[in-house]
C-alpha cells in the first residue's frame, strides 16, 4: 500500500485488524479482503448467494470456503479448513449468529479469535494426524516427546515482539492517534510528535530492510498448489 502510494496508485488495505472482529462473518470482511471479494463476487453471488433459503445459501458458502481451502494448496487439510470455516459461516446465519450479535464486544472476539486459530491448526499441519496432534497438546493431551517447552522459543525479543503485535493486532494506535487528534493541543508539540512519527516509521522502514537482507531462504507461501 505505501509503494503504491509512491507511484500515485492507491490500493486497498488487504487486511484490516482481522482479530478484532466479532464474528466469524465478520473476520471474512477482515481477513485478505481482495480474496474474499474475488470470491464473493465471481462465485458465492453467481451460485445464488443468499437469495434461494437458508440451506441453499449455507451449500454455496461451503462450496465457496472449500474452493477457497483449495486455492491455498491441493492438500486435504486445506479442504478442511475451508470445510470448517464455511461450516461457521452457515451457522452464524441460523439464530446461533442473532445471538452472538447480541455478546459483549470482549467475548465475542475471544470466540472469533478461538474459532479463526482453531482453523489454523488444519492450515498449517500438513496431514491430518499431525493436526490431530497439534491440537491434543495445545489442551494438553498429548505431551509426547515432540511438545517442546514454550521457554525454548520465547526468548526476550520474542516476548517484546508478542507485546507489540497484540497491540498492533487491533485499532489500538488508531483509536489513540484519532483521540489526540481531538486535544487541543500546541502546535509546536503537534509538530514534534508527527516527527517523531515520521523517524519512528523511518526506524522501522530500515529495521526491516536488515531483517529482509539477513534473512535465509524464504520459499513462496503457495509453493505446494
Amino acid at each position: 500500500v505505501g509503494l503504491g502510494h509512491l507511484f500515485g496508485f492507491h490500493f486497498p488495505e488487504n487486511f484490516r485488524w482481522p482479530y478484532a472482529a466479532t464474528s466469524v462473518r465478520d473476520f471474512w470482511r477482515r481477513w485478505h479482503i481482495s480474496l474474499s471479494t474475488w470470491f464473493r463476487d465471481y462465485l458465492y453471488i453467481p451460485l445464488g448467494g443468499s437469495r434461494d433459503g437458508d440451506w441453499r445459501t449455507a451449500g454455496n458458502l461451503v462450496t465457496v470456503f472449500v474452493l477457497c481451502g483449495l486455492w491455498h494448496g491441493a492438500s486435504w487439510t486445506f479442504v478442511a479448513w475451508g470445510l470448517y470455516h464455511g461450516a461457521f459461516l452457515a451457522l452464524e446465519r441460523t439464530r446461533w449468529g442473532d445471538w452472538l450479535d447480541g455478546w459483549p464486544r470482549p467475548l465475542a472476539r475471544g470466540w472469533t479469535v478461538l474459532v479463526a486459530m482453531g482453523g489454523w491448526i488444519l492450515f498449517r499441519a500438513n496431514t491430518f494426524d499431525q493436526a490431530i496432534g497439534f491440537a491434543a497438546a495445545l489442551i494438553g493431551l498429548h505431551p509426547g516427546e515432540d511438545v517442546l517447552p514454550a521457554g525454548q522459543f520465547l526468548g526476550r525479543d520474542v516476548q517484546a515482539a508478542l507485546v507489540v503485535a497484540v497491540l498492533c493486532a487491533g485499532p489500538t494506535l488508531d483509536l489513540a492517534v484519532a483521540r489526540l487528534r481531538q486535544l487541543n493541543v500546541p502546535r509546536p508539540v503537534a509538530v514534534a510528535a508527527q516527527i517523531g512519527w515520521l523517524l519512528g516509521l523511518g526506524l522501522v522502514l530500515i529495521a526491516s530492510a536488515v531483517l529482509l537482507a539477513a534473512s535465509t531462504h524464504n520459499p513462496f507461501i503457495y509453493f505446494r498448489f
